[in-house]
């Protein structure tokens, strides 16, 4: 009984003290905070200047007629986008968009939107939006100031109709429609799409490609000819960039808009256990559970009796001191049980149990895992602060942090919204690879609501931005190159053969190959790769890859087989020789495709034109002949005519023996590529191969 008065007096108390503060972050009486069912929260306002944080945050609030009935509706009035709601929490805005039609030749006419951001504190949220498209055998590209930064691949089944299938958000794999993930920084876009080569004309050239907010795309289940209708949501994430505003303490650098300075604007954010709007002082208010419902009900009814009810609440709380102090110390027990709760909670929702149940079987390697507390990666990351983020993908946000004892790691938080299997994937591979040209697991954290993984800190960034954004001070010589290749081939070959159980990367590429303090090769990014059994030769699984990189007969046939990797593999060996883009706009249309590009130069007799020129000044030319015929041979459509990882890692093994200067082919003996002398025979049988073929003629085959 008197715990329940105590906890009564505490629950009048703490509903008071919210009533305060809400009546305290208002920004002006003038400031309306609705425009129709909307609410309109700071830096965003209406009518005032003083309501709003600079032009780009006015909304403007206009009549709109649905069925006929007139409705409030709010838009940027410096964007004119349409408004669906704001999120000051988490500093985004959702618009409504509209659908781009592509080839349309039909009775209905869709104008094409004409989309742009530039110059605002605006750009679309890499973290909640997709790009989708749909279609019969087209390849469709986002395209950003010209520029192409994303794409996707549709294919449909001969004289089939999209028009008459349904398309669903959570399926959308490669038949009638596809999804690609969007850049950072995205301000402005616009869509083309072309035929896939050596695919019949459909009954219908029309598609279509959106920005779609990723969990309402989830849910999309329509029929196409009703989607060119519909507009759907994508969701903006914004900053402060006039750094005259004053703003809260909770408010710190950012760098939503650009990369090219330290930080291009700020943002504010709620501490942990807080909600509110942040970019009000006093803003933030604390959530105690069992208490926002009864404070809503007793501000709604009581408003009008506030200074009576504190001399009451005082009084009481004054008479009842000790069984306060009580109730607090029920109140810490109480949250101990429901924290521990909470953690076993996560645990099961991140996939624990079923790492337990791997555990059991002897799965995963426990030994070398260290499961690391949410306090002490909050500790090593600054609370996930924005500036320590090293980077953003399909899989999570990946920040650079330091452990207690010095040790500098970067943590992964992924997005699994629900499915743990990508993250489990990942921790399960990692957990049993030793290999010193694979990135290392270092430990995991199971007890948050987003699981997180801790990975070596890999301080080079990753190959893709080493090669296409060279530093004049340290160019990639092509020696480096021939030891990445080889450091690269070797890592795979060991995912093949040498690990427990065969592993198919399934998304090798540059951007997953990072470079450590040395410029030495680490394979990262397991979270699409498979396991198979021994006695299995392929597995069929739905397809996913990075457009560019993707073996066509995998794509064709969804069989994924070692030599899928090994495609994969080739296309990077390209990029290494020609130091160009696996895909590019900017290329002529025979040469958007590098693989294909590189292909026909080989079957010309014209492969130096497009090799690259520090490569042919450093390299001998019989060394870059044979490097090249490698990659033509990974690059066979017929996966049973590619080499295997074992015999690429060997022959460039060979070559960089015989590239490298004395002083340094010592070094490499001695390091030796782990598994090299298992077949340094077949090496030995192609050694004559290089000295005898000089001319490029002698080595390129005369079909393919």
């Amino acid at each position: 009984m008197f715990l329940q008065l105590a906890f009564d007096i505490i629950l009048t108390f703490l509903c008071f003290v919210h009533t305060l503060e809400s009546a305290q972050i208002t920004i002006s009486p003038k400031c309306d905070s609705m425009c129709g069912e909307v609410e309109i929260p700071y830096p965003f306002g209406m009518n005032d200047p003083a309501c709003y944080a600079g032009k780009w945050f006015e909304i403007e609030c206009l009549t709109k007629s649905m069925n006929n009935v007139p409705t409030l509706t709010p838009h940027l009035k410096a964007t004119n986008l349409e408004v669906s709601s704001i999120d000051a929490l988490r500093s985004t805005v959702t618009i409504w968009s509209s659908t781009f039609t592509l080839n349309c030749h039909r009775d209905f006419v869709i104008s094409e939107p004409d989309i742009h951001l530039r110059g605002s504190p605006f750009v679309y949220s890499q973290e909640r939006n997709k790009f989708v498209a749909m279609g019969c055998n087209l390849v469709t590209y986002l395209l950003s100031n010209a520029v192409q930064v994303g794409a996707c691949a549709s294919i449909c089944d001969s004289n089939d109709d999209i028009f008459f299938h349904s398309i669903s958000g959570n399926y959308c794999s490669g038949k009638y429609c596809c999804e690609s993930s969007l850049p950072l920084y995205l301000s402005e876009f616009n869509v083309t799409s072309e035929r896939l080569a050596g695919k019949n004309r459909s009954q219908s050239d029309c598609s279509y490609a959106m920005i779609i907010e990723e969990a309402v795309w989830e849910k999309v289940s329509a029929e196409l000819a009703d989607l060119t209708n519909l507009k759907f949501t994508a969701v903006l994430a914004w900053e402060i960039v006039d750094s005259s505003l004053e703003l809260p303490d909770n408010c710190q650098n950012s760098y939503i808009t650009s990369s090219e300075r330290s930080h291009s604007g700020r943002t504010c954010n709620c501490y942990d256990g807080f909600v509110g709007n942040p970019y009000i002082p006093g803003g933030c208010i604390e959530v105690i559970k069992g208490i926002s419902s009864n404070c809503e009900s007793e501000t709604i009814h009581h408003r009008g009796s506030v200074y009576l009810s504190l001399a009451t609440i005082l009084a009481s709380v004054v008479g009842s001191i000790i069984l306060l102090l009580r109730s607090w110390w029920l109140h810490k027990v109480v949250r101990k049980r429901v924290a521990k709760k909470r953690k076993e909670k996560n645990f099961k929702q991140n996939g624990g149990l079923l790492l337990q149940q791997r555990l059991s079987t002897g799965e995963v390697s426990v030994e070398k895992v260290k499961h690391l507390s949410l306090k002490d990666l909050e500790k090593a990351t600054d609370s996930f602060n924005v500036n320590r983020v090293l980077g953003k993908g399909g899989q999570g946000t990946v920040y650079k942090g330091m452990l207690v004892d010095g040790q500098i790691v970067a943590v992964k938080k992924f997005k699994v919204e629900g499915n743990v299997e990508e993250f489990i994937n990942e921790f399960v591979i990692l957990s049993q690879i030793n290999h010193r040209n694979v990135v290392k697991l270092l430990g995991c954290c199971l007890e948050t609501e987003i699981p997180l993984l801790v990975y070596e800190f890999i301080p080079n960034g990753n190959l893709f931005q080493y090669l296409h954004d060279q530093n004049e001070d340290l160019p990639m010589t092509w020696e480096m190159r021939l030891r990445i290749a080889t450091e690269v081939a070797e890592a795979i070959f060991y995912l093949h053969s040498a690990a427990s159980q065969p592993i198919y990367h399934r998304d090798v590429k540059s951007t997953n190959i990072l470079l450590d303090g040395k410029y030495r090769a680490k394979v990262a990014d397991f979270g699409a790769s498979k396991m198979i059994s021994l006695e299995d030769t392929h597995l069929t699984t739905a397809v996913q890859g990075t457009f560019g990189y993707l073996d066509p007969e995998y794509f064709h046939t969804s069989q994924l087989t070692e030599k899928s990797d090994v495609y994969s593999f080739g296309v990077v060996l390209v990029e290494l020789l020609t130091g160009q883009k696996p895909i590019s706009s900017s290329r002529t249309e025979e040469a958007k495709n590098l693989s294909h590009y590189f292909v026909c130069s080989m079957e010309e007799n014209r492969v130096f034109d497009i090799i690259d020129e520090r490569v042919t000044k450093e390299g001998e030319k019989e060394h870059i002949i044979a490097v090249a015929n490698l990659a033509y041979r990974c690059l066979e459509l017929n996966g049973k005519k590619r080499p295997s990882m074992k015999e690429v890692a060997s022959e460039l093994y060979r070559i960089l023996k015989l590239e490298m200067k004395p002083s340094t082919q010592q070094n490499i003996e001695e390091t030796e590529f782990a598994g090299i002398e298992e077949y340094q025979s077949w090496a030995a049988s192609s050694v004559s191969d290089i000295g005898s073929n000089s001319t490029l003629s002698n080595t390129i085959p005369t079909s393919k």
